[in-house]
């Protein structure tokens, strides 16, 4: 088999792997293993003053991101000879391990995506929701960093869909570019570089401890590496969502203090019609309605066709990439 081919056979298998079995556990999550690094590394960074916070903050990245990709590069390369070397000579033991090593590598690009979760979760928002706003407060607090105890029905739904919006970029799309553009090696320095942007990318103090200078490579970082995914992520929402003006889109967009997450989430808010924001922050569409309960099962239905499209654009573009690089 042609390395175009196990690519595309390597990312359908991962997209199976996630919506057949969801996220591995805890102990043997590749992303896990990142957050510890990530969160022993911050103890330190953090105390430090702004200029000695900054650049440890940036090499512990740079030492980090050397070694999630190296690791990656190497089980895909492992694959690619073990392939070679069973289409030379073919027998069981290595057929065996050819697929073992194939599987390896699926469940290694799963973890660096998470779709099943993310939509679980928008959903699980909004049942705790119909059971009461306290319930729909607690549920929300597991996937936003936002204080969420006094937040009103409709704020609630909105940090939801927002959440879901964004991750759509963060969680799927991103780590799929990334792995058609430069493999494996490519969706793990994706998902390390978004991580840490989650863990440390904070401005100014939070949760009693002062994050601007420590995280700030890390942010840099990952506005980097999501600026065109995102972009391209409130794209396919427009087109799968039918109606919504790109100019519209681009003024939206704006609205945010990031330069990405305000794409897919203003994408969203006018594909269906209602307003998103955060107290103080931000306003997305701020002429449309307040939203209401079928909102987050319109939204869910929305990232599932971003998928669906997704995954053909994806398929086509390594099949041309590979035709480019031939010799």
């Amino acid at each position: 088999m042609l390395p175009a081919g196990v690519m595309a056979l390597v990312l359908l298998l991962a997209l199976w792997i996630d919506r057949r079995f969801g996220e591995p556990p805890l102990a043997l999550h590749p992303v896990v293993w990142i957050g510890h690094y990530l969160k022993a590394c911050g103890r330190v960074t953090v105390r430090c003053p702004p200029g000695l916070a900054f650049g440890l903050g940036a090499l512990a990245w740079a030492l980090g991101a050397a070694v999630v990709a190296a690791l990656a590069w190497g089980l895909q390369a492992l694959t690619f000879w073990q392939m070679a070397r069973f289409s030379g000579r073919p027998d069981l033991q290595s057929g065996l391990l050819t697929l073992a090593l194939l599987a390896l590598m699926a469940w290694a690009a799963k973890s660096m995506l998470s779709w099943r979760m993310l939509k679980d979760e928008a959903g699980a928002v909004e049942a705790a929701l119909q059971q009461s706003l306290p319930a729909g407060r607690e549920r929300l607090s597991w996937l936003v960093s936002r204080d969420t105890a006094n937040l009103s029905e409709s704020q609630v739904r909105e940090s939801a869909i927002e959440s879901l919006a964004e991750n759509l970029n963060d969680s799927v799309v991103a780590p799929v570019f990334w792995f058609v553009l430069l493999g494996l090696p490519g969706a793990a320095l994706y998902r390390f570089s978004n991580t840490a942007d989650a863990m440390w990318g904070y401005r100014g103090s939070y949760r009693g401890q002062y994050w601007e200078w420590a995280g700030k490579w890390a942010a840099w970082a990952d506005d980097a590496l999501s600026w065109l995914p995102a972009r391209l992520t409130a794209l396919l929402l427009a087109l799968v969502a039918g109606g919504v003006p790109f100019r519209a889109l681009r003024l939206e967009a704006r609205q945010t203090p990031s330069p990405n997450s305000g794409w897919p989430m203003a994408a969203m808010a006018l594909a269906l019609g209602i307003s998103l924001g955060k107290p103080g922050v931000y306003t997305l569409n701020a002429a449309g309605r307040a939203p209401q309960a079928a909102d987050t099962g319109l939204a869910q239905k929305y990232a599932s066709k971003v998928l669906l499209s997704l995954v053909p654009l994806a398929l086509a573009a390594i099949g041309l990439i590979a035709f480019w690089a031939r010799p």
